[in-house]
């Protein structure tokens, strides 16, 4: 019987065609990660991941679960931590292990999920390819006005990508709300679960409230007409990063 594992994990998605693996490119942090346990444990190992991150995101916290034979990989998580790492490229790094229950799914167990975008307004070439360098005045206040109407609604279409293969568009935003960290503007939004580019469309629709190109009431009409063509830009990839992921209280026992 094989003993299922979860790790943590974070990675810089520049280089990367998203988390899940592609038919059409080698480039993707799971495929990454599965050639590197597999070569590392003498077994073939397919990971399961938390999420489904796109091109260019990146992932501060990231969870994923996989079976292998070894029944000890646990019992020394510093030593397998560091055998991990030594496998894999510098923007992928492993940062804990343990064991779990065998019906334990790092998917569809997460309760919750929290992701940041990340605004520089100042060039800084330390930044680049972390955040979205954007010269333009913006108005705060009336970007957290918007914000905060996302908690009202269910049905997030209007910032989906088209033709995906989800059941339901619903989703339940739990936090919505931009803070000026220095040069930094940040928006954080935390819910259950998240629509193929969401986040960047919906932060590319409030960038145009806060530069005065759409109303408050303008952006109420957007989210109800269920329609992504009615809504703003998406933002680029390289300033959006999952954050956190969260199970249940107790859901990881030890």
């Amino acid at each position: 019987m094989p003993q299922r594992y979860f790790i943590r994990l974070a990675y810089d998605g520049t280089r990367y065609n998203g988390w899940q693996v592609q038919d059409n490119t080698p480039h993707t942090v799971q495929e990454i990660l599965n050639k590197a346990l597999s070569t590392l444990l003498s077994e073939e190992i397919s990971t399961l991941g938390c999420g489904r991150t796109d091109t260019g995101v990146h992932a501060k916290e990231f969870y994923a679960n996989f079976d292998s034979a070894k029944t000890d990989l646990a019992s020394d998580p510093r030593k397998w931590v560091h055998k991990f790492n030594a496998v894999l490229p510098q923007d992928i790094s492993v940062n804990a292990i343990w064991a779990a229950e065998a019906e334990a799914n790092a998917r569809f167990d997460a309760v919750a999920r929290t992701y940041e975008y990340i605004i520089c307004r100042k060039r800084d070439p330390f930044m680049n390819g972390r955040a979205f360098y954007l010269y333009s005045e913006l108005d705060l206040k009336k970007m957290n006005e918007a914000a905060a109407l996302l908690m009202g609604y269910t049905d997030f279409s209007s910032f989906s990508k088209l033709h995906t293969q989800v059941k339901t568009n619903d989703c339940k935003v739990s936090q919505a709300v931009w803070e000026e960290r220095g040069d930094l503007l940040v928006f954080t939004i935390r819910a259950d679960r998240f629509l193929r580019n969401m986040v960047r469309a919906i932060v590319g629709t409030l960038v145009e409230a806060g530069q005065g190109k759409i109303s408050i009431e303008d952006f109420k009409k957007i989210v109800s007409q269920k329609d992504r063509s009615e809504a703003g830009f998406s933002v680029p990839a390289c300033g959006l990063y999952l954050t956190k992921v969260e199970y249940k209280p107790g859901y990881f026992k030890g």
